[in-house]
């Protein structure tokens, strides 16, 4: 992706949508990307990481479901790790579309829920079910999983995300983002790729 930032005309902006402090602010930057971070969470926007007064770029409080920005704005949209969270995850897709140039890129990387760290920090109890999961998390800690299933958790499966990106006639490469190249063909094979995908990204130009 900074390779595809590189290679942009002059004045290239990206958007990060739902990037808390600026996680990637720094390294776009570099490589003289105008960063836009979106955040619809205040405590995340505010979340350990870059210090304010050392992190580049301007940051939006707004939900990714409805981002506030006009139809063909920016060159590179991108949200790492966000659509688990979200009930609606394909409208978030759908609105990181909608603001991304003809020509741009989209990237949308999320984490599939039976894949092992599915549960986030329930760990592999979200097997037995994911109220099951919250459930047993809630009695053991006294208190709700921060990532709490029906609520900031949700399962999204990597066939539903497949699915999404072919009808939108824009998809370019999907692949498991951890694993070694050799190991993408895990992302073609039903029911499979649910269990060992584990993460997935999904490339897409407009």
């Amino acid at each position: 992706m900074a390779g595809h930032a590189r290679r942009a005309p002059a004045g290239r902006r990206l958007l990060d949508v739902g990037g808390g402090p600026g996680y990637f602010a720094a390294a776009f930057a570099a490589v003289g990307v105008d960063y836009l971070g979106v955040e619809p969470n205040p405590d995340e926007m505010h979340a350990p990481g870059p210090a304010p007064d050392e992190r580049p770029g301007r940051f939006v409080r707004a939900s990714g479901m409805a981002l506030p920005f006009a139809d063909d704005s920016v060159d590179i949209c991108l949200s790492s790790n966000v659509a688990e969270h979200v009930p609606r995850p394909w409208q978030l897709g759908n609105e990181m579309l909608r603001v991304t140039k003809p020509g741009g890129m989209t990237v949308l990387s999320y984490t599939v829920w039976l894949g092992p760290f599915g549960g986030h920090e329930m760990g592999w109890t979200h097997y037995l079910g994911g109220a099951r999961a919250a459930a047993r998390y809630a009695r053991k800690h006294g208190h709700p999983a921060k990532n709490n299933y029906g609520s900031s958790l949700f399962a999204v499966s990597a066939a539903d995300g497949l699915d999404w990106a072919a009808s939108t006639g824009a998809l370019v490469a999907a692949f498991p983002r951890y694993h070694p190249r050799w190991a993408w063909w895990t992302t073609s094979v039903p029911v499979l790729r649910e269990f060992l995908v584990s993460n997935l990204v999904l490339v897409l130009q407009p």
